[in-house]
């Protein structure tokens, strides 16, 4: 790591959580060579295929609350 890095480094360490966090974000973001152009299609795709399978009776939702209620259990 340069000198030049490491100082960075150092000053970003120093920020608000939040600011760190942002500042990863942005910076991991940076090292994506091109977005997919079909990422947002798929998304897509998968978003109607779930309202279908929801429509149709395939599945069944789950109420938001319990969802919710789940996963803070679990991150206890």
């Amino acid at each position: 790591m340069t000198r030049l890095a490491r100082e960075l480094e150092s000053k970003a360490l120093r920020l608000p959580r939040r600011e760190r966090a942002r500042l990863a974000q942005r910076l991991i973001s940076s090292l994506d060579a091109e977005p997919d152009a079909d990422v947002d299609n798929l998304w897509l795709q998968e978003a109607e295929r779930r309202l279908d399978e929801l429509k149709s009776g395939k599945v069944a939702g789950i109420p938001a609350q319990k969802v919710i209620r789940k996963a803070r259990s679990t991150l206890r």
